[in-house]
């Protein structure tokens, strides 16, 4: 598998673009809760009564997709968090690749001053 840090940023926006969209969506569901409960505050108000099998089957609604929203949210920080650690290996890889490039790079440098042109040495 070929890993380079260009896919593995694209990845991560990707990422952080699905968690935004999870956020939406959960702020959603909250939004819908909230008035779930003002609806119901102000039938309870007004005398109204509303069938318990009514509440109990939207809070129920609303619980499972609060727990989808819940393990999709999760599943999307696991794979930010592994393409984070594979950003930083990769990051830390291309580092220590430089450094011995440098070591090889110099210690060519040093071969060549080392050697001396046989015509430029003196004749004994």
């Amino acid at each position: 598998m070929s890993c380079t840090i260009e896919k593995i940023l694209t990845d991560a926006k990707t990422l952080l673009e699905r968690l935004r969209e999870h956020d939406a969506a959960a702020e959603s569901l909250v939004d819908q809760s909230a008035a779930l409960h003002r609806r119901v505050a102000a039938m309870r108000e007004a005398g109204a009564v509303l069938p318990e099998q009514e509440i109990e089957s939207q809070i129920d609604r609303i619980c499972e997709m609060g727990e989808v929203m819940r393990k999709a949210v999760q599943v999307d920080d696991n794979q930010f968090c592994k393409i984070q650690e594979k950003l930083a290996q990769l990051e830390l890889e291309n580092k220590e690749l430089r450094e011995l490039l440098s070591i090889s790079s110099e210690s060519l440098q040093v071969g060549k001053e080392n050697s001396v042109d046989p015509a430029s040495q003196p004749i004994k």
